[in-house]
């Protein structure tokens, strides 16, 4: 009764349930775009391509888009090359001068940033465009192709491709400024959801028609999956809290007030990095198994091949794990700023119990994250590599494994999480209980 009195609440709020229906819609639009196969293929021929996206790095990359890349849509890039293009943006931001004068410039920075990421995001398609269209040409039969001219079917689909990674980037941009939550991330989200219930169902059935333990294992399975998801909330919400106390400030305007300090806390994030060191470690796990094939043919070059295009394997998995721990310390070095916030604290008159401000703060605040990215890093890390655990040791479906932890888990977790803090903070407003506690409508303060 208090969910549904919660749900009540929401929609009471007129501001907050048009920006949810404007969310919901949007997000329809996306997912009936994912079913759209691009013209000039044949729907009916595509059981090929859904077979090589069943498992394997592609079948991660069809998670992602919700199952467009299988169905050969117009959104059958999604929104990865936006994602791409925000990484090295990001990344480019570091070392060139001018997005650092960008950054610093507030919301007219921004601007230019995402118009900067916004172009980046076409040339990223282009690219990956002709890519995802000669690999169409090399996994299905001639027959499905309607198309003859193979030159007009390939610039047609490019354009329609990037017109259609635009666009979603587009929807993204809209759901952010007119509903409710990040928009990129929920179409994300959404995509990785899309494929869930399918992926459930087949390994039930493979569970219950043979001797694979029956109706114990899935729920035995769905126990394991619950406590994952809650390591993930932890992971998202930890933190450690750093008390700052303000000085004692005496203010005029025509007599004299003390006002005496206050104590506050600074949290810095057990994972402050999100899930970018699992993006940057996935993206570079491609590389070993490619160069491996071009520089030889001999049976050790086809080993590392393998063996990197395997990604519930053991020598793929050990070496992910490690290099989401050394991408988590490389991330958060450059998004906690710690120096900035030292000299921040030092302008408000803020300093930590024992600690000098200035450089001794900046450094005390360097060792703390630097003492909790360590466990932050391994959690992760052990997340990221839970799905091949869950296969090896479970004998869980590859496609349900997925749901295990790694990326798309946590992106659903940080997304959900991010989505009902958004509701949250109306409610609250709105002097009703939020998401997090329910019970009666709170009294207005005059």
């Amino acid at each position: 009764m208090k969910f549904i009195d919660t749900i009540k609440n929401i929609w009471k709020i007129e501001e907050l349930r048009n920006r949810i229906l404007v969310t919901l819609g949007l997000l329809l639009v996306y997912r009936f775009g994912a079913q759209v196969v691009l013209p000039g293929v044949d729907a009916a021929q595509l059981a090929q391509l859904g077979t090589q996206t069943q498992d394997g790095i592609l079948g991660l990359l069809n998670a992602f888009t919700g199952g467009a890349f299988a169905n050969a849509s117009v959104f059958a890039l999604g929104i990865m090359p936006y994602i791409s293009a925000s990484i090295v943006v990001q990344l480019m931001g570091i070392a060139i001068p001018y997005l650092q004068k960008l950054q610093k410039e507030g919301e007219s920075g921004r601007k230019k940033i995402n118009q900067i990421t916004r172009w980046l995001t076409i040339a990223i398609t282009l690219v990956q465009g002709p890519g995802y269209i000669y690999n169409l040409f090399g996994t299905l039969p001639p027959e499905a192709f309607v198309i003859q001219n193979q030159t007009l079917f390939v610039v047609s689909s490019v354009i329609i491709i990037s017109t259609g990674c635009i666009f979603a980037m587009w929807l993204g941009e809209k759901i952010t400024d007119k509903g409710i939550g990040n928009g990129i991330s929920l179409l994300i989200m959404v995509g990785i959801i899309a494929t869930l219930p399918q992926s459930f169902v087949q390994n039930f059935v493979s569970r219950t028609t043979g001797e694979s333990g029956g109706m114990i294992m899935v729920l035995i399975e769905l126990v394991i999956w619950f406590v994952i998801i809650l390591a993930s909330v932890l992971l998202v919400m930890a933190v450690r809290q750093i008390p700052v106390q303000y000085a004692r400030r005496t203010t005029g305007g025509g007599y004299e007030k003390n006002v005496f300090g206050s104590r506050q806390y600074i949290p810095l994030k057990l994972n402050a990095s999100g899930v970018m060191p699992i993006i940057f470690a996935q993206a570079i796990m491609f590389v070993p198994g490619f160069v491996a094939a071009q520089i030889s043919d001999s049976e050790a070059a086809q080993g590392v091949t393998a063996a990197f295009s395997d990604i519930f394997g053991f020598w793929y998995n050990l070496v992910f794990a490690l290099l989401i721990i050394i991408f988590t310390y490389f991330y958060t070095a450059i998004t906690v700023p710690t120096n900035k916030m030292a000299d921040d604290l030092k302008r408000s008159g803020g300093f930590i119990p024992g600690i000098r401000p200035g450089s001794e703060t900046a450094e005390f605040l360097d060792k703390i994250m630097s003492q909790i990215t360590l466990p932050g890093s391994i959690f992760l890390a052990l997340i990221a590599i839970f799905p091949a655990i869950a296969v090896k040791l479970l004998n869980v479906q590859q496609g349900w494994a997925l749901f295990f932890g790694g990326t798309s888990l946590l992106i659903m977790v940080g997304v959900a999480i991010d989505t009902m803090q958004q509701v949250n903070s109306y409610l609250l407003n709105r002097h009703y209980d939020g998401l997090m506690k329910t019970g009666k409508n709170r009294k207005a303060v005059a």
